[in-house]
């Protein structure tokens, strides 16, 4: 599998809120892995984007989430996951964090790939209209095994209401904005 980003960055302990400094590999299938130092010896934990990630935030989205001593909060990343636990993060600069939204979300919707050993390369499986992948098990073409169902979830809604909250709160200030302007006895005219 391919590698898509690899880098250190500073992860939040989820029991005593501490800041450790990480080595982090972002791997095409979606697996993000941390590990204690570069040299990749020992993995501390692998998260799997397209599963259990449901959207990554960044700089000053992440509200709730004080950055390490020394560090500005547009360093902050902050995946949410399914089950309501959080994995914040913390990068070395503002386009670093960037960086590292970007291809997390680029991992999290990348197409599903199939490695065929036969032929030493992979496959793109597609996803049907109800987000369900078909794979049928053994070597493609010759149809042995059964079909295993693979569901994808992935809502298509997702993050709308904070667009609609947004297009709201600029409804508003626009309407205050024009009123104080507007207003003005007409008697005067």
């Amino acid at each position: 599998m391919a590698l898509m980003k690899s880098g250190w960055l500073w992860r939040q302990s989820s029991i005593l809120k501490r800041w450790k400094l990480n080595f982090f590999d972002l791997w095409v299938d979606g697996n993000f892995v941390c590990y204690k130092d570069d040299s990749r010896s020992d993995n501390e934990t692998v998260l799997r984007l397209k599963e259990k990630c449901v959207n990554v935030k960044s700089g000053l989205e992440c509200a709730g989430v004080c950055p390490p001593e020394g560090r500005p909060r547009e360093c902050l990343l902050v995946a949410l996951l399914r089950d309501g636990s959080t994995l914040a993060m913390c990068a070395n600069s503002e386009d670093e964090a960037l960086s590292w939204k970007l291809a997390l979300m680029e991992a999290k919707r990348s197409p599903v790939y199939t490695y065929d050993p036969y032929n030493d390369n992979y496959q793109f499986v597609p996803v049907d209209s109800h987000n369900a992948v078909y794979i049928s098990p053994g070597y493609p073409g010759y149809g042995y095994g059964g079909t295993h169902h693979v569901v994808i979830h992935e809502d298509p809604c997702d993050g709308i209401g904070e667009q609609v909250a947004l297009g709201l709160l600029a409804g508003m200030a626009t309407g205050a904005a024009l009123r104080s302007l507007l207003w003005m006895p007409f008697w005067f005219c």
